[in-house]
Formats: C-alpha cells, sequence, structure tokens
C-alpha cells in the first residue's frame, strides 16, 4: 500500500512544478517578445501640476490662496485590435470615482469606446465617448485648457451612446450621435424636486449632428453642431455651436459662438440661485470663445484666450437677465526639450462676474472677480 501511495505523489510532483512554471504571473497573455502587438496599442500618461497664487473680491467673498494643484492626471490607453477595430480608453484620476447610476460607470472613466470602420469614408463609434460637439474649446483636451467657458465648465461631456462619422467629400466630414442626455437615473437627480412639469422620460436621450469643413488648403475651417437634448419628459435642451479657425504658418486664431436654450436648467448656473428642491426652467446660454497662439520659436509658444458668458432666466417670457461673465488666460509655453513634449507654462487667469440689478434684488448675490497666477508643467506623456 506504501509503494502506491509514493508512486502517486511521485507522479504528481512533476504536475505540481508544471502549474507553478505556468503561473499567469509569470507567463503574461501578452508578451513582450510580440513587437507586433505593441506596435498597435498606445499608452500615454498626461499631466498638468501647478503652482497656484489666487485673490477673490467683492460678493462677499474676500480671501486669497496659495497652493499646488494637480490641474489634470489621466491614463490613456489607444490602439487597434483590427484592421477596422479601434479603441479609446482614458481614465482621469483627479475626477470623480463614483459609480453613476444610470450608465454604470464612474465620471473618472472619460473614454471607453471602440471604433468600426465600415470603408474609407463611414465609420462607427459605440461606447462611453464625447459628444460630438462643434467648436474649438471643447476641442482641446482638458490637459490643455486651464479653464473652460461656463457652458464646458458645467456640461456633461462624456456619455454614452452610439454614433457615426461619413466622409463625404475630401474637405468636408458629417457626423451623428445617439446618446445618453445624462448619467444618473431620474429618481437621483430630480427625485426631490418640486415642480408640476418634471416628470421621468421614457429615454433621456441626446441626438447630435455635426459638419466639419475646410476652405482654403486647410487655412479656414468651420467646426458647427446641433443638438437636442431630452433632459426629462417633454423638456431638454437645444444646443448650437458655431467654431471657426484660421491657421498660416505660426499663427492660429479660433473663434466659438455658442448657443444653449435649456427648458430645464443642466448647467446649474441659474439654478443654484433657486432654493433647494427648486429647478431653473427656459434658461438661456450664449457665450463667445477666442483663443489665439503664436509660435514664437521651437521653444517658445504664446496663447491668448478671452471669452465671454451671459445667462438668463424664464427667456420664454420675462427674459430676465442674470449675469455676464468675462474672462481672460494669457499663457506662455516653454519646451525645454526637442524629443519630448514637455511644456513649462506661466499662466495669468482673470475673471470677472456681474451679476444685473435684477439678480442682485432677487436672489441677493453681488459682482466679484477672481484674480491667479499659475506656474506649472504640463506634458502628455507617451509611455508606449
Amino acid at each position: 500500500m506504501k509503494t502506491i501511495y509514493l508512486k502517486i505523489v511521485l507522479l504528481l510532483v512533476p504536475l505540481f512544478g508544471l502549474s507553478q512554471e505556468k503561473d499567469s504571473l509569470n507567463s503574461p497573455l501578452i508578451s513582450v517578445n510580440d513587437s507586433k502587438i505593441f506596435e498597435s496599442i498606445n499608452i500615454g500618461f498626461d499631466l498638468r501640476t501647478e503652482f497656484q497664487g489666487y485673490t477673490f473680491r467683492g460678493g462677499g467673498q474676500d480671501y486669497d490662496g496659495v497652493q499646488f494643484e494637480n490641474g489634470f492626471t489621466a491614463l490613456r490607453i489607444s490602439g487597434k485590435l483590427h484592421e477596422k477595430v479601434d479603441f479609446n480608453f482614458r481614465n482621469r484620476f483627479n475626477s470623480g470615482s463614483e459609480v453613476q447610476s444610470l450608465d454604470r460607470l464612474s465620471n473618472d472613466i472619460q473614454l471607453a469606446y471602440v471604433k468600426l470602420n465600415a470603408n474609407e469614408k463611414l465609420d462607427f463609434y459605440i461606447g462611453k465617448m464625447f459628444g460630438f460637439y462643434g467648436g474649438y474649446e471643447y476641442e482641446f483636451s482638458p490637459l490643455y485648457i486651464l479653464e473652460y467657458n461656463d457652458i464646458y465648465s458645467n456640461a456633461l461631456a462624456f456619455v454614452t451612446g452610439a454614433g457615426l462619422s461619413y466622409q463625404a467629400f475630401d474637405n468636408h466630414q458629417f457626423r451623428f450621435q445617439v446618446l445618453n442626455s445624462r448619467t444618473l437615473l431620474y429618481e437621483d437627480l430630480y427625485g426631490d424636486v418640486v415642480a408640476e412639469d418634471i416628470e421621468e422620460p421614457i429615454w433621456p436621450v441626446n441626438l447630435v449632428v455635426n459638419w466639419r469643413g475646410s476652405f482654403f488648403d486647410g487655412k479656414f475651417e468651420t467646426h458647427y453642431s446641433a443638438s437636442r437634448s431630452n433632459e426629462v419628459k417633454n423638456q431638454g435642451t437645444y444646443f448650437f455651436t458655431l467654431g471657426h479657425k484660421y491657421q498660416n504658418n505660426n499663427f492660429k486664431l479660433m473663434y466659438d459662438f455658442q448657443y444653449s436654450f435649456e427648458e430645464i436648467d443642466t448647467k446649474g448656473i441659474v439654478n443654484s440661485l433657486l432654493a433647494e428642491n427648486e429647478i431653473a426652467e427656459n434658461v438661456l446660454y450664449v457665450e463667445n470663445w477666442m483663443r489665439a497662439e503664436y509660435q514664437f520659436s521651437d521653444k517658445f509658444q504664446g496663447l491668448l484666450t478671452l471669452m465671454t458668458s451671459t445667462a438668463y432666466d424664464n427667456f420664454n417670457t420675462t427674459r430676465d437677465h442674470i449675469r455676464t461673465s468675462y474672462g481672460a488666460i494669457p499663457t506662455l509655453y516653454y519646451k525645454p526639450f526637442k524629443k519630448m513634449d514637455l511644456r513649462l507654462f506661466a499662466a495669468y487667469i482673470g475673471r470677472y462676474y456681474d451679476f444685473t440689478a435684477y439678480a442682485t434684488q432677487n436672489y441677493d448675490v453681488g459682482s466679484y472677480n477672481r484674480n491667479e497666477v499659475r506656474i506649472g508643467v504640463l506634458a502628455p506623456l507617451n509611455l508606449l
């Protein structure tokens, strides 16, 4: 009997050794020796870290501050899974990590979609992605925007849905999307709102159409979009963007016009003035955004961003002007390395929020300004 046990043990020992040798920690599914796989995958780490000093004055706000801040920190992975299938993923670490009740992803996962190439002119997208909105402010990664204008500072930029793009002509592309209009379920967002006309829709959907044009050998471009979202039953947002860009040699000039009529205030600027459990309706936001860029040399680049944003309440009836905000952001980039896109920057951010007499009388608010200086580093680091 002992001889039988001994034989069984001797037979099992090599099997145990084999399982250790084939352990997944020691033998990854993707081998580093397979260079073809890594040629089609891009991994990057984006960061913007800055030292900032700021002051608030007016409107009951009177304080100063100095601090370091991680303005943007994200891991991005993209690649080609097949000759007709691409994927794109981005996780922003300094964003909300709570899983949203509607799309079942947290807000720190900004991109998680695949692109299917049907032919040389037609592409399909599905997953969590950016909306196909027009304009050039929105087209920049948040890595490169020190401060957005009011609409995009408060907009839901990354949502789940499907879309397509069609390159109709060499210089003209059309895109269309069907998206969720929000990431939270109705009861999580509007459950306690006191309003008779706020009801849950069958589908909180957002439809986006987009046109991109190029003229004069690419020196002048247009980027327009129109969208209609259904936020609650029979009420939503009409959003129009007209973007324009001129570029010639070392100079670029971009100008966006934004018009957002919101039957339910989704940006929250007017809504923040109301009492708890109330919501602003028939709100209008009108914006202008301009950015100029000039490449002085291989190492130095100058930027100037100017913006305004005007908010109205009860636009269908009394058209109550609430406030107008102004912004100016001059910035200087310095690139010390030729083969690495690492930029040192210095910037000033000046914002002024001008509340009208109507807003002051009805909501007990006052105008204020914010002045800020930032010095930092900006780097889209390509790891693979």
